[in-house]
């Protein structure tokens, strides 16, 4: 899925025009993010919850060289699927 994929169905759904439904689209992502930024969450219901998780700091390897390396401590974006989604798909 993309954002000009989002964009098409609001445009088609809510009758706009391409850019206003782009803009919309935009607005949409962008409160995601500063929603998970703020609360470390976001619920859509009947769709699922995305979680932002905390990694450790660990030791990898470079691919190319097979050299150890050190992989710093960060965090990442978990989606956890609701019960009605897994039922659909």
């Amino acid at each position: 899925m993309s954002k000009a994929f989002i964009a098409q169905v609001i445009q088609e759904s809510a009758e706009l025009t391409g850019t206003a439904a782009n803009r919309a689209a935009g607005e949409v992502i962008d409160a995601i993010v500063r929603e998970l930024k703020k609360n470390g969450r976001f619920t859509l219901p009947s769709f699922g919850t995305f979680i932002v998780r905390k990694t450790k700091a660990r030791k990898g390897l470079n691919p190319r060289t097979g050299e150890a390396i050190k992989v710093k401590a960060g965090k990442t974006v978990r989606f956890k699927a609701s019960p009605s989604l897994k039922k659909i798909v």
